[in-house]
């Protein structure tokens, strides 16, 4: 099979190697999957660049989230049957309740082998049915990895603490694949979206998709503070999701209320930590969002089904040998909801 494969961050994405290797074997706990797509997360493309936070564990294939269809399963496996429609868990090992330090190693294209690749070889309790309202190019975005990517992560920050109710307020930064799922979740609640972006033309997009305020970030300085003065009563905005990190953070905390959440899950402007005594005075939670489990993926699914939420796909759809230049597009924030990489028909 085809993979692309990287060493090392030294060359950024000119590490990345595209290399002919053999079809994993199947154990008798695993499921060989026929991968067909797989999305592209800033994750991803920061960690070819030496900009992810947290550590690897080198060589490895990367891709953060993949989906496919299962064509081989081991003698003792009971989840799955061949011709199964499936979706990997990020973290391989985080099946529910909290996470620890045990499962960070059990991630995918980072510590394990991701799904940048034609086929893979995953334990049955790493993987997940697809929504059946998806075909399987939008299917591989249920996924999610850590921070940055997409349904996963998005669905924990609205119902991993505390659930999103109707008549909430969510406050969404940018036009990413964690935003946009932030935006459906929320939409389909029916809570009140606040969404930010630098343009007039993703401004429009926010609105078709249900954001019921937009604020143009680089027109307006003090946008957490505007953010607040559209929430019922000017409280603040009950659930934030952060996407920028130190830049954003400090804009986030004027938006929250009293009591409200914010989700730290990206690093768009780089990752310098922050702290600040403001998140004390504002009595809210911080709370880093590392993806979700397998329970509250299965959860997920049964949302999108019952409310058949479509992901929003960018334009641009890459094939397989095309992943330089898809890393290219998402490192330079060109996209506008998920990138996808076709791997195979």
């Amino acid at each position: 099979m085809k993979q692309w494969f990287i060493k090392g961050q030294e060359k950024g994405f000119d590490g990345l190697e595209f290399l002919e290797v053999p079809i994993p074997k199947v154990g008798e706990n695993e499921v060989l999957v026929k991968l067909h797509a797989a999305s592209l997360n800033y994750r991803d493309v920061a960690i070819a660049k030496n900009e992810y936070p947290s550590p690897l564990r080198f060589p490895f294939c990367p891709g953060s989230d993949g989906a496919g269809e299962v064509i081989e399963v081991g003698s003792k496996v009971t989840n799955f049957r061949i011709g199964d429609k499936v979706a990997t868990l990020f973290h391989q090992g985080h099946l529910y309740g909290d996470i620890d330090v045990s499962i960070i190693p059990t991630s995918l294209g980072g510590f394990l082998d991701g799904t940048l690749r034609q086929f893979g070889v995953y334990n049955e309790n790493g993987l997940v049915r697809t929504p059946n309202n998806l075909d399987l190019n939008e299917s591989r975005l249920v996924t999610n990895p850590e921070k940055a990517c997409a349904a996963l992560t998005a669905w924990n920050a609205l119902y991993g603490l505390k659930p999103l109710k109707p008549g909430d307020s969510v406050l969404i930064q940018g036009t990413g694949g964690v935003s946009i799922f932030a935006l459906q979740f929320a939409k389909a609640a029916g809570a009140t979206i606040i969404a930010t972006t630098s343009t007039k033309e993703k401004e429009e997009a926010l609105k078709k998709l249900g954001a019921h305020h937009t604020i143009n970030y680089k027109e307006d300085a003090n946008w957490g503070k505007t953010a607040k003065t559209l929430t019922n009563g000017r409280s603040g905005v009950d659930f934030v999701i952060d996407v920028g990190g130190s830049e954003s953070l400090p804009h986030s905390i004027d938006a929250v209320r009293l009591g409200g959440i914010i989700n730290l899950i990206g690093f768009l402007s780089g990752k310098k930590p922050q702290l600040t005594t403001e998140l004390l005075f504002r009595g809210c939670t911080a709370r880093g969002v590392h993806v979700g489990s397998r329970q509250q993926m299965e959860e997920m699914v049964k949302a999108i089904e019952a409310n058949d939420i479509h992901p929003v796909i960018d334009e641009k759809v890459f094939d397989f040998e095309s992943t330089r230049e898809a890393y290219d597009y998402v490192w330079n924030h060109r996209q506008f909801g998920k990138v996808v990489i076709k791997i195979s028909e």
